[in-house]
Order: structure tokens, then C-alpha cells, then sequence
């Protein structure tokens, strides 16, 4: 998965630092981010190469000794040879400790957008020097950054999976369901929940897989292998989904979950080892 970069190690505890010219600066305008392309990967740039022009930057975090850094750059002031790339796409062009690098710093850069004012008092905040957290200097409100918890779980019946397509979205590949833990909701009683409002199934054996950061929307996904309890007709919840299916082994490709690194794909293939059970 993503964030699965072993034998490199993340390191994300908080630090002021000043940046080295080797240090990477993530660049962000919205879902997009600053890179160019070198043999094929894209590369975001160095501090090195921005230094002149960095407007403002603060220190993420780091893998192994590459350290990253979230930086402000004005648009006259971006170097030659590079342009905005959606963070999302082109994982192809990426190595994965990169990637997910971007989506962590995708993750922290909406944080610190969405928090410039205390919810409180409205006061401008100002950032602690000790700890990554933002502090109202009128209230003392203190603002950490938020980690949404979802689920995504793979129900199977006999030796079949249940896959779905989303409605109205741009990937319209197969996917699992998923959905947001609500409030006073435990994750098994989420999973539950899910399955009937998507596809007005009732699942038992809700069983606990392995979890996934997932920066680009701010989640921390909890995967789940749920079994049928009861009918496998399919009511289907057409405001969400386009589409439902029951697929046996045999029927699945390699390719039946194609986002590169996702949690979605890992229950797929487990499922497809029968490691589940």
C-alpha cells in the first residue's frame, strides 16, 4: 500500500528547521502540486533551486535523510521546465516513498490553509514552536491537524466478492464500499451501516484487516472483511453507486482494482489468496 515504503523510514516528528538546498519543497494550488518531468518521474523541486523566490515554507517531515518541506512560490516565480500535476494522477510517473510523501503534505498544506483563523474567536492564528499545532494568541484555542477515520470493507459470500462502481466521479473502475464513521459510531457498527444504505445488504463477521493513511482526503481508512448474513439481492443505493456486483475468483483480474498502492486493491488480493478466512 502508499504508505507501505519499508526499508525507507518516515520520520514525522515535529522539528523547526531551516532547509538544506537538498531539501524537497512541496508546492501546492489546490489538488495540484509543483513538479517536473526527468526521464519519466516527476520531481518536485528543491529548495536549492526555490530559495530566492520562497515566499514562506515550513518543515513537514522526512524519509530517511530527504527531508520535505511545504513551500509558498509565486506563479511569476515558478523555474523553467516545471508545471502543476494533480496529485492524484500519474502514480506511474512517481516512486511510491514520493507519493506518499505528497499525499501526507497534500494533507498537512489543506490543514494549515483551513485553519489560518481560530473557529473560536476568529482570531488569526499563529503556529506553536514546539508542537505541529496552531494556537489562537487571544483564546489559546489550539488547532491539531484532523484525521478523519473511514472504512472500506470487502463482504464476501461463498467465493465471491462484492465490487462496486461510484456514481459521478472520474474513476469509474471498481472499487469497495467505504463511508465515514459518523458520530457515536464504533468502525464495525460504520461497516455495518455502509453495506446497508449502498447496497441494502446485512453483513456479520465484521473482522478487522489493516488500516491506510490516506493524506489526499485527510483519512485514516480501516479495512474490514465483512460475510453476507441473509439474501445476496442487491438494492442498490443509485444516488451513490452506479453499479454492484457479486465476482467470483476466477472473475477477477489483476487489474479489478486498478489504483495503484490503495487499500481497496490489498482486500482484493487478499481475498483473492484466501487469506481472509
Amino acid at each position: 500500500m502508499l504508505h507501505e515504503i519499508a526499508p525507507k523510514q518516515y520520520h514525522v516528528e515535529f522539528a523547526k528547521k531551516q532547509p538544506g538546498d537538498d531539501a524537497v519543497c512541496f508546492v501546492f494550488k489546490g489538488p495540484e502540486i509543483l513538479e517536473k518531468m526527468v526521464d519519466d518521474v516527476l520531481l518536485p523541486p528543491t529548495y536549492g533551486e526555490i530559495k530566492e523566490k520562497v515566499q514562506k515554507y515550513i518543515y513537514l517531515f522526512a524519509i530517511d535523510d530527504t527531508e520535505y518541506y511545504l513551500a509558498d512560490l509565486k506563479e511569476e516565480d515558478i523555474p523553467e521546465g516545471y508545471g502543476w500535476w494533480i496529485v492524484r494522477n500519474a502514480p506511474e510517473h512517481r516512486a511510491q516513498d514520493q507519493h506518499f510523501a505528497e499525499y501526507t503534505a497534500y494533507q498537512l498544506y489543506v490543514w494549515y490553509r483551513d485553519n489560518q483563523f481560530c473557529g473560536r474567536c476568529g482570531t488569526h492564528t499563529e503556529a506553536d514552536g514546539s508542537l505541529r499545532m496552531l494556537r489562537c494568541p487571544k483564546c489559546g484555542n489550539m488547532i491539531f491537524p484532523r484525521i478523519t477515520p473511514a472504512i472500506m470493507v470487502a463482504v464476501t459470500h461463498e467465493d465471491k466478492i462484492l465490487v462496486t462502481r461510484y456514481k459521478g466521479r472520474a474513476y469509474k473502475g471498481y472499487a469497495m464500499i467505504a463511508g465515514f464513521n459518523e458520530i457515536g459510531e464504533t468502525a464495525e457498527e460504520t461497516v455495518r451501516r455502509e453495506v446497508l444504505e449502498e447496497v441494502g445488504l446485512h453483513v456479520s463477521e465484521v473482522k478487522y484487516y489493516k488500516s491506510q493513511p490516506w493524506g489526499i482526503d485527510g483519512n485514516l481508512m480501516l479495512g474490514y472483511f465483512a460475510k453476507l448474513d441473509g439474501s445476496s439481492e442487491i438494492d442498490l443505493d443509485r444516488q451513490e453507486l452506479a453499479q454492484a456486483a457479486w465476482l467470483s475468483r476466477d472473475e477477477l483480474g489483476e487489474d479489478t482494482i486498478r489504483y495503484q498502492y490503495s487499500l481497496a486493491g490489498d482486500l482484493v488480493d487478499a481475498f483473492r489468496r484466501g487469506e481472509h478466512e
